[in-house]
């Protein structure tokens, strides 16, 4: 589906024949009922300011008074940007219409205008062909609200069988480019906006068909359709930073660890509620590293260091509008997943030949523990009858207390590429949360408020260094990092035996100038 080249091919003014008032792209559709993208041409306009009016159209649908559901403004065919007002208010609804998070309170999508610098750039560094999919993820976005929240339900039901399934990719910024470089142009809190929309899009899509659409309840939503991790991710450098973005829906996630649940067993009602209202959350990961280049007189030294790993489960939902799902999202509240182990590594290109060298800037670490040794003697003596020898009966115990850390951070190296690892240890069990069941006291002040994680410079040292060959001076290298992330689900206020682990990876590149500076 190729609506913006479609758009972008309309003829121009001149080209307008009075019978031609009208033209239509099918965005999906069958044998009786369709959905539709067409344009109108203002039949008053004169031929110098010919304009347009794009509608959605729901043909075929009983319950509908009327089979435009959506009208945008006035786009005039001979201002210098025709359609960028229809891309920019397909945006602002969009942004207007995202999903909010228990703990949303600096970014507010009502509030956030969307300026038309940005996007106009975009649009104009890119061709038409580039630029669809940055189209397509808005259109399918919008249309979601517009046919699931707006619209009769046999719409709805229409849009998730016919529309989505087929456009789903279009939600993600995996193998677009253009996408990555639009998330960056709009800003961080519009980001913020487009990305949640999309993951609960996305999440919707995963439960339709985990559950079979229309028969809500009568399947389970326990095992994942074999898929890749649909959602957001890539890579930046900034200002001395490199930054390894990524946003996950739960339900994309591969499940790493569970409590081996039989496939086809009955789910309790009860159980089946927390499910799905843990099907609504998505994983927002940043990772940030420091990196410096320094030039010597027979090797340039590369350094990077982690300056920031943060890592937030938002629970998505709608604060505004009242139903159901709010009610089932507020009864579940303190039902979330939580990071449970973090693995970071960043080095050269895979098959680089001019790095000579990796140093890791810490030490394995020989943890110092507090050890309380108690040793209790409880014993009787009784003299023997006789000739019989004296007696002695004794018990002894003894018990220790040692002081560890909830998370353990370690460097490793895979190659060229500098590791660094934290893993999430259960104090009653002294094992891997991922790996075991839920103690009884569950896990106490190790996280943020709203179970997120933060680790700051000084978890991981002095970071990595890396020498490379100062024949390389004055040219770029790619600089490859990934992230691998589990999260992990126990019961906090609910009585259940559910838990599970879910893990997600990803990796992006970005460019390395070895150029001095003076």
């Amino acid at each position: 589906m190729d609506p913006w080249s479609w758009i972008c091919e309309l003829p121009e003014s001149h080209d307008f024949s009075e019978s031609d008032t009208h033209a239509v792209f099918q965005l999906g559709g069958d044998l009786t009922r369709s959905i539709q993208l067409r344009v109108e041409r203002d039949s008053s306009s004169d031929l110098e300011s010919l304009s347009l009016t794009f509608k959605v159209m729901a043909e075929g649908f009983s319950h509908l008074k009327s089979s435009a559901i959506w009208v945008s403004n006035t786009c005039v065919l001979s201002s210098e940007k025709p359609f960028l007002p229809l891309v920019l208010q397909l945006l602002q609804e969009l942004i207007s219409y995202s999903p909010t998070t228990d703990e949303s309170t600096c970014t507010k999508s009502e509030l956030l205008k969307i300026k038309p610098g940005p996007v106009n750039w975009v649009m104009d560094s890119h061709s038409p062909e580039s630029f669809s999919s940055v189209f397509n993820l808005i259109l399918i976005t919008r249309l979601f609200w517009l046919c699931v929240f707006d619209a009769p339900s046999e719409v709805g039901s229409f849009f998730f069988q016919h529309l989505l399934g087929s456009q789903v990719e279009s939600l993600t910024c995996q193998h677009a480019p253009v996408l990555r470089t639009f998330l960056v142009s709009v800003g961080v809190d519009a980001e913020l906006c487009i990305v949640r929309a999309a993951s609960y899009v996305i999440s919707k899509w995963m439960i339709s068909k985990e559950v079979g659409l229309g028969n809500l309840g009568l399947k389970q939503i326990t095992s994942p359709l074999p898929h890749q991790s649909f959602g957001f991710s890539y890579a930046t450098e900034a200002h001395g930073l490199w930054s390894l973005k990524g946003y996950f829906p739960i339900l994309s996630m591969n499940l790493a660890n569970n409590n081996k649940i039989i496939k086809f067993r009955i789910v309790e009602p009860k159980e089946a509620v927390l499910r799905y209202a843990l099907s609504h959350q998505h994983a927002e990961v940043i990772v940030q590293f420091e990196y410096s280049v320094t030039f010597h007189e027979n090797y340039i030294k590369v350094n990077a260091r982690v300056d920031n790993i943060r890592i937030h489960v938002s629970n998505l939902g709608f604060n505004k509008r009242r139903g159901m799902e709010n009610q089932i999202a507020d009864c579940y509240t303190e039902e979330k997943y939580f990071p449970s182990r973090v693995q970071v590594w960043v080095g050269p290109e895979i098959g680089s030949n001019h790095v000579s060298a990796l140093s890791l800037g810490w030490s394995t670490k020989n943890e110092e523990r507090e050890i309380e040794v108690m040793r209790v003697l409880k014993g009787k003596f009784w003299k023997g009858k006789g000739k019989v020898a004296p007696r002695v009966k004794a018990r002894a115990r003894m018990s220790t207390r040692r002081k560890i850390k909830d998370w353990r951070t370690e460097q490793e190296s895979e190659g060229n590429a500098a590791v660094f690892d934290a893993v999430l240890y259960d104090r009653e069990s002294g094992q891997e949360v991922m790996t075991v069941k839920p103690s009884q006291e569950g896990l106490k002040n190790v996280f943020t408020k709203s179970r997120g994680m933060v680790f700051g410079r000084d978890e991981y040292g002095d970071g990595a260094e890396w020498r490379v060959g100062r024949e390389m001076e004055g040219s770029v290298l790619k600089w490859r990092m990934g992230g691998k992330i589990w999260l992990t689900y126990w019961p906090n206020k609910l009585c259940t035996s559910f838990y599970e682990t879910r893990c997600v990876e990803w990796c992006d590149e970005v460019d390395l100038p070895l150029v001095p500076t003076t």
